[in-house]
């Protein structure tokens, strides 16, 4: 299995809009890729590691799939759909991340 991580890093200024993203993006993004896409989460950033530290992300929204070649089909067929709804949420442009899950 393997997991794409889609991070929005912290930048002073940026917007996010945390229930749009729950409640119309993942949707949407769910939808598009299909029964490739076998799981997602999301973690809402809440603090750093240290006290009164900012937080480094705030969001990370998780999508898990079987292989690279699943994620890679599905998303080249609806990029266009998904990304164009980026700026309804955020102006913070998104790292992603692909990683083996190990455990």
């Amino acid at each position: 299995m393997i997991q794409v991580s889609v991070l929005y890093p912290n930048k002073e200024g940026s917007k996010f809009d945390h229930d749009y993203y729950r409640d119309s993006h993942m949707p949407l993004v769910k939808d598009k890729l299909g029964s490739a896409l076998q799981g997602s989460s999301i973690d809402k950033g809440l603090a750093g590691g240290a006290p009164d530290a900012p937080v480094p992300f705030v969001c990370i929204g998780y999508l898990t799939f079987n292989t690279i070649d699943d994620f890679q089909q599905a998303f080249a067929a609806n990029a266009e759909p998904i990304t164009a709804d980026i700026p309804n949420f955020t102006d913070i442009e998104p790292v992603i991340q692909i990683s083996e899950m190990v455990e």
